[in-house]
This record gives C-alpha cells, sequence and structure tokens, in this order.
C-alpha cells in the first residue's frame, strides 16, 4: 500500500476538519458554506462510485455546518475502507459515469488521489473566501500538518 496515499488521506480529512472549524467563526460566508458541502459531497460520491452504488448525498449539497459536520464524521471509515482495500487490490478498475453521463474507469489508487487534490482545491477557494470577509481562514499546510505530528 502507498504509504504517502495514508498520509495523504489522513491530511485530507484534518484539513477538511480544520477548514470546517474555520467556518464557525462569525457569520459563514454563503459560498464558502457552498464549498465544504462540496467537498463533503464529492468525496460521498467517489465512495460510492468504489463501491459501485449511488450517493445518498447530492455533489453539490445544500448543507448547514451542523449537518457538514455530521457528514464529516462518517468519512474516514470509508475512506478506512477504500486504503484497506486498495492495499489488497491496488489497480482494481472502477466503472462508473460522470455527472455529464461519461462512462470512465479508473483505479481505486487514482480515485484516492483525485479525492485529496480535488478537496485541497476547493479549501483554498474557501481560505481565499474567509480572508476576503475578514475572517482567519485555517492554517491547513501539509507541511505544517506533518511538522506538527497532526496527522
Amino acid at each position: 500500500m502507498s504509504t504517502l496515499l495514508e498520509r495523504l488521506v489522513d491530511y485530507d480529512v484534518w484539513a477538511n476538519g480544520e477548514t470546517l472549524q474555520s467556518l464557525k467563526q462569525g457569520t459563514t460566508p454563503a459560498r464558502s458554506l457552498r464549498w465544504m458541502g462540496h467537498i463533503i459531497g464529492a468525496e460521498f460520491l467517489w465512495l460510492a462510485r468504489m463501491h459501485g452504488r449511488p450517493s445518498d448525498l447530492a455533489v453539490w449539497p445544500d448543507l448547514t455546518v451542523k449537518e457538514c459536520e455530521a457528514r464529516m464524521r462518517q468519512l474516514p471509515r470509508g475512506l478506512g475502507e477504500a486504503l484497506q482495500e486498495l492495499s489488497q487490490t491496488p489497480n482494481r478498475p472502477v466503472g462508473y459515469t460522470n455527472s455529464k453521463g461519461e462512462p470512465w474507469t479508473n483505479t481505486v489508487e487514482e480515485i484516492l488521489t483525485h479525492v485529496v487534490i480535488h478537496s485541497t482545491y476547493h479549501r483554498g477557494q474557501i481560505a481565499s473566501d474567509l480572508r476576503n470577509a475578514g475572517l482567519e481562514p485555517a492554517y491547513t499546510d501539509y507541511i505544517h500538518a506533518l511538522r506538527q505530528k497532526l496527522i
């Protein structure tokens, strides 16, 4: 199994949690909350795709901060199961249909890598949006998390 990918998934879970906490200071900008919901919705979608079933959450769900917290508590288990599967069948292809109706196939490893990178992109948008609203974004640099032994 990829030790790096395990660390990156741990980082993703930690950074998403830090970002969610940053949404609790003052009035949460609507765009930030929408992006946070999308991060969660997309991770649920990819986990569902890996299991060959539909997601029970929209890819752009309309969630409150509390609903985001509740859904995020479910993600570490699903991501852990995906990492466990990766250790057993690293190149297992996952067939799915994207939001445009196009059929695609990617491996579990490729999907988990995408999940981490996709979430990082949107956490950056949230950080910028919070700063523009006069709020302090979460400090979610990967190297910071490693240095501080947060992951």
